[in-house]
């Protein structure tokens, strides 16, 4: 099964990498079913792929309520009569230095970064057609280099790592997964840091160096449009010049 023909969830496809992806494979031919708290943006993203000929459908979701998920994944089923492929994106990144104890943002990273993608997971797999699927997980180059103020972020996304692995050795026959590791990209996930300078300094990085999102899109479609026998198991992305 080519891409064309693909059922393909995306969570946090309001924006940034996920919408890119979402018009990407939209206009590859999957029928795409759009998940984001932000509802007005989703249904922005599924206008313009039915206006460019392209098939799909959206409904807001939050992705750290199991039953808001279950319900996207049902939306996908019931509206193109199946699943193929989960894509777990959704994150939020509201860096800061340990010391200085922001507890509920840990917590928001926990529950959207980490807990987030096991909804979909345990959402997905029950759903996926006869014959396998496929699950991407969307993780982090700040995993693989730890820095100041993104330790509880790249903790959440290493967590992301392990698990897609151990998903992995478990699945059944039929069933892919892989990961996906983007490094600097232009998108909104600093909107969520309230620390003035880590904040300004990211933005400042992402304007000097960022990839466009679309550039993570097509790595994705790569993975999706291997032959059934061959899993690609982690893309690393990054900009040519970053550290």
């Amino acid at each position: 099964m080519t891409i064309e023909h693909k059922v393909v969830v995306i969570t946090g496809a309001g924006s940034g990498i996920g919408r890119a992806t979402a018009l990407h494979l939209g206009s590859l031919g999957a029928r795409v079913v759009l998940g984001a708290r932000r509802e007005a943006q989703i249904a922005e993203v599924t206008e313009r792929i039915r206006a460019d000929g392209g098939e799909a459908a959206y409904r807001a979701t939050d992705v750290t309520r199991a039953e808001e998920v279950k319900a996207l994944v049902a939306l996908a089923v019931e509206r193109f009569g199946r699943l193929n492929v989960m894509i777990n994106n959704a994150g939020v990144a509201p860096l800061s230095r340990l010391d200085e104890g922001k507890v509920g943002e840990w917590e928001a990273m926990i529950d959207v970064n980490l807990r987030g993608v096991l909804n979909g997971i345990a959402a997905a797999l029950p759903a996926f057609a006869e014959g396998g699927g496929h699950i991407v997980n969307v993780v982090s180059t700040a995993g693989l280099k730890i820095v100041p103020t993104m330790g509880v972020y790249a903790a959440t996304k290493n967590a992301v790592r392990t698990l897609t692995e151990a998903l992995r050795q478990e699945s059944q026959a039929g069933l892919r997964v892989t990961e996906i590791s983007p490094g600097f990209v232009a998108t909104n996930l600093g909107d969520s840091m309230e620390d003035g300078p880590v904040k300004e300094a990211i933005a400042a990085r992402m304007r000097e160096i960022a990839l466009p999102p679309e550039a993570v899109a097509k790595a994705i479609a790569y993975a999706l449009d291997q032959p059934p026998e061959v899993e690609i198991g982690s893309i690393v992305i990054r900009p040519t010049v970053q550290d």
